[in-house]
């Protein structure tokens, strides 16, 4: 997560960017909403709604499509992707999609428990600790194990709340904790305990001052760690008749009892939170603003925190959409999906010849 971290210093002081020439920045991928990212060490993976899959191969810089155009996949919605070196798992509204690299062929695995709900993919993560893929559904969390080739549904219902168990993201943390984000607070997983203990769990929602308390609820949407701390982004979801719903925003929580909240108030363009990402010192954030009139998203962009002194700075490039959905940074290369193409941005002393105004 850290290489090339003298270049990106360089270049994360920038405050106003312009790249009309700039040959460190790619677009690929028009016209495709990129839902999420990911690798598997040999290629780059990438989810979308409504063109299928795609698989990028860096060495040949090619894109092979997997979609019902191409007659090669059953599916075209996708809101998320896993990988490892033998298979790679996609998240639809109707299931779980397995490839299997060596046969070359794409499977679906349908939920009982749940219906139609859930079988709505929206979050999945490869554990390679444990050799385990862990599905984030709509409704319930399950596991495959891939040693046993067996699944395991799990309730994670939290004093009857059903939104405690509509997953939204997953994050591994190392190699003994698992956090799981739901539309109502944040379940911390000790993983060497049996996951349907409940003595196994911890579990933080606005109560106690968790999240400083703010809000009727929290939803999580996006979990990056650095140090101590883990960055936890969440939803912006307000109508009228409840201006306090999801009030969103970015916090900066130090594993003890330490909330630093990043909003409107202190530099964020828009409270809501998309995606974060974390190369070196600087977070990466893909904010949105919701509309309490309209009931619409609106893109407010990207910006950038340095974790050290938290200083915030909006990314501002005209040719990257405002409405960025994911972000995901391979060791070299930054990738954001939008609601319009694919943009990978070399993070190398390329950058010295990025035109900036640090302001």
């Amino acid at each position: 997560m850290i290489k090339h971290t003298s270049f990106i210093l360089f270049f994360l002081l920038v405050y106003n960017l312009a790249a009309q020439n700039a040959d460190f920045i790619n677009f690929f991928l028009k016209g495709s909403n990129v839902t999420a990212i990911c690798s598997d060490e040999q290629s780059i993976w990438i989810a979308t709604n409504g063109k299928g899959i795609y698989k990028y191969s860096p060495a040949s810089n090619k894109f092979i499509n997997f979609s019902t155009e191409n007659s090669n996949i059953q599916q075209d919605i996708f809101y998320s992707i896993a990988a490892n070196d033998k298979f790679v798992w996609a998240g639809s509204t109707d299931g779980l999609f397995i490839y299997d690299k060596q046969k070359n062929y794409w499977t679906k695995r349908k939920f009982g428990l749940g219906g139609q709900l859930g079988n709505w993919i929206r979050a999945l993560a490869y554990d390679k600790y444990r050799n385990v893929l862990w599905i984030g559904r709509f409704q319930y969390l399950s596991k495959y194990d891939l040693n046993t080739k067996r699944f395991f549904d799990y309730d994670m219902t939290i004093n009857g709340n059903e939104k405690t168990n509509t997953i939204k993201t997953i994050a591994i943390d190392g190699d003994s904790l698992i956090w799981f984000g739901t539309e109502a607070g944040l379940h911390k997983y000790y993983a060497n305990k049996d996951l349907s203990d409940p003595s196994s769990r911890v579990f933080y929602d606005n109560k106690l001052n968790f999240f400083n308390g703010e809000g009727e609820q929290v939803s999580i949407s996006s979990i990056v760690f650095e140090g101590n701390n883990i960055w936890i982004g969440t939803d912006e979801f307000l109508t009228k008749e409840r201006p306090e719903f999801n009030i969103g925003g970015i916090y900066k929580f130090n594993r003890k009892n330490e909330w630093h909240k990043f909003d409107i108030t202190n530099g964020l363009p828009g409270n809501g939170v998309n995606a974060l990402c974390r190369t070196g010192n600087y977070i990466w954030a893909a904010l949105y603003q919701f509309g309490s009139s309209s009931k619409e998203a609106f893109g407010r962009g990207i910006v950038l925190i340095n974790r050290l002194t938290n200083r915030v700075m909006p990314i501002r490039d005209e040719q990257i959409p405002s409405m960025v959905n994911c972000l995901f940074f391979d060791g070299t290369n930054m990738w954001i999906g939008t609601e319009s193409n694919l943009v990978k941005i070399e993070l190398k002393n390329k950058f010295a010849t990025w035109n900036y105004k640090d302001k």
